[in-house]
């Protein structure tokens, strides 16, 4: 079992693991870990995320969302194999108006090789690359990709995750040949059986799907407490 003393050692040490990724999209604030969906089973999940004119969202959104905005994103996912899993994101945008619209479309696919069995401790590692395509009112760069490293150690107590990121603007004018880079944390401690707190952090550099000018750069990072919760073991 890892314990209080050990997770700054143990963050570092993922930070130096090689790694590919991609960058994050603003409706899709999450550090990635070892779940995935079984083999030949479905599901559906969503996320909701406020939206701030001043949290370092496009100046696009920023001038569609403003304080009271936010965008609900549902997730279909399907577990291929063992190891691969493929899911379809539709973002939707409600302005402060209340007006409601789907931004667009993302597919993923998430591979998963190292794991450690149900009720194990032990190290995760895979990858997720992401492909979307997004309303031009919403981002500059209609097409996008993004490819993410999950990393991460958990036991019966703790859960902690690190996702380098990388992402590329896909459409003509907006092309990067240098990838924008984000770096993710997670750390969670289980505090009963079916609660657990913890941390997130996020840090970027670069602004793509911004309307920044292309030779601005910036670096924004952003704890975020979190409180996890589950029925059942």
């Amino acid at each position: 079992m890892i314990g209080p003393g050990s997770i700054c050692g143990l963050l570092c040490a993922l930070i130096l693991i090689p790694s590919i990724a991609g960058a994050a999209l603003s409706d899709e604030i999450q550090v990635y870990t070892m779940t995935s969906m079984p083999r030949a089973n479905s599901g559906l999940s969503s996320t909701s995320t406020p939206r701030r004119r001043d949290a370092g969202y496009p100046i696009i959104a920023a001038r569609l969302c403003r304080t009271t905005a936010c965008t609900f994103t549902a997730e279909f996912s399907y577990g291929l194999t063992k190891t691969w899993e493929a899911g379809l994101y539709i973002p939707t945008n409600r302005d402060p108006s209340g007006n409601v619209s789907v931004a667009g479309a993302k597919l993923r696919l998430k591979w998963l090789p190292i794991r450690p069995a149900a009720d194990e401790a032990g190290w995760f590692a895979g990858a997720n690359g992401e492909l979307s395509r997004l309303q031009q009112k919403f981002s500059q760069s209609r097409e996008a990709f993004e490819l993410r490293i999950m990393n991460g150690y958990r036991d019966e107590a703790w859960l902690l995750a690190v996702n380098p990121v990388f992402g590329w603007n896909l459409s003509k004018g907006y092309r990067n040949s240098a990838p924008d880079f984000s770096l993710q944390f997670k750390a969670t401690r289980k505090v009963s059986e079916t609660v657990a707190l913890g941390a997130e952090y996020y840090s970027s550099s670069g602004q793509r799907r911004t309307s920044f000018p292309r030779q601005s750069k910036a670096t924004r990072s952003s704890p975020s407490p979190i409180l996890n919760s589950r029925a059942g073991a």
